[in-house]
């Protein structure tokens, strides 16, 4: 079926054909009916890679994550591609493992593609900058989640180190005292913050850290599981154990499982990012909740100023808030064992 054909069944010229079925120009309601109708009747669908290259542009956004398993990027993807199709928008979604050149590889790729733009979490704070900036100067470029210093993109997350503050705050008030860090190795800016968060936060509260129960491997259940037994192996326990991520906390919670030690009672832990699993497992974990759909909404909105005026370096951090479940005690349980605990010691002494 050819354009002709529809404006002939229509009754209309070629061009209000063209100008009702792509929305450039207005119509009138009658005609517009009347010409879908004809284009419903002959099956026309239209070319749309030639409609593309008139408009100069293809309806595509790319979209890079570290790891398409964890199931955080997998509810920021869900997110975007919301946002994405409410606009009349596709997502061509790439999984760089982890690995700076695999991502690069993704990113020559889209372009080659024309894609309108990049949504991208980098997998790396420093390997990433090059393949980022190279990418960001040729078509319009969005940071999420994680980002790459020195690069001329805008940038949407969320603040890591309030979310840090939101944490060591509830621990504080149900009596922990010390703590110890879990997380992925230095290698992103996500790590980065939330270990500095934490430092600044356990000096301001005087919870008491040490060295050896800051323990940096990778996000996933099995590092949790294997810090946490290292931790649980040492002279001295932790109050608490601060996870950067569910999967982390999920394995740590595993593990004192099979330890036989008790959360909270003995051991009190957080996560980052609420996944959907941190409700179901048990205890139910006590996490920090990333506003996954405002993100994904800025980003797009960045994004589109982006393809518009060009970026604008802009760093957008979002606030998070605390879920506490069953993985750390409640304030007003922690103040009744206090109280007690006082009563106890006041009535030895008499």
């Amino acid at each position: 079926m050819t354009i002709a054909q529809v404006a002939d069944r229509a009754g209309v010229s070629t061009a209000t054909v063209s100008r009702a079925l792509s929305g450039t120009r207005p119509v009138s309601e009658e005609v517009r009916r009347r010409v879908l109708a004809a284009a419903r009747e002959l099956g026309y669908s239209g070319n749309s890679i030639a409609s593309a290259l008139r408009r100069n542009r293809t309806d595509t956004v790319g979209m890079v994550v570290p790891s398409i398993g964890n199931p955080f990027f997998t509810s920021l993807v869900e997110s975007v591609e919301h946002v994405l199709q409410a606009e009349g928008r596709q997502l061509f979604l790439c999984d760089s493992r982890q690995d700076p050149e695999v991502e690069r590889q993704h990113l020559r790729s889209m372009i080659a593609r024309q894609v309108d733009g990049i949504i991208i979490s980098p997998c790396h704070g420093s390997e990433s900058a090059s393949a980022v900036q190279a990418a960001a100067d040729a078509i319009p470029l969005v940071q999420l989640d994680r980002h790459v210093a020195d690069t001329s993109t805008d940038w949407v997350g969320v603040d890591d180190h309030e979310a840090m503050r939101l944490v060591l705050e509830h621990l504080h008030a149900t009596g922990a005292r010390s703590a110890a860090f879990v997380s992925s190795a230095m290698t992103n800016s996500s790590t980065e913050l939330r270990l500095a968060g934490f430092r600044r936060q356990t000096e301001r509260l005087g919870i008491r850290t040490r060295p050896d129960w800051i323990l940096l491997g990778e996000y996933s259940m099995a590092w949790g599981r294997s810090a946490t037994a290292e931790l649980l192996d040492g002279a001295e326990l932790p109050d608490a154990i601060v996870c950067a991520d569910d999967l982390i906390a999920i394995g740590a919670l595993r593990t004192c499982r099979a330890r036989g030690v008790a959360v909270p009672d003995d051991m009190q832990i957080t996560g980052y990012d609420d996944i959907d699993f941190a409700d179901l497992v048990d205890p139910a974990l006590t996490t920090v909740n990333q506003p996954r759909d405002r993100i994904a909404a800025e980003a797009v909105r960045l994004l589109a100023t982006a393809e518009t005026w060009g970026g604008t370096s802009a760093h957008t951090a979002l606030a998070p808030s605390l879920v506490t479940r069953q993985s750390t005690a409640s304030p007003e349980r922690s103040a009744r064992y206090l109280t007690g605990a006082e009563h106890q010691e006041s009535s030895s002494r008499s």
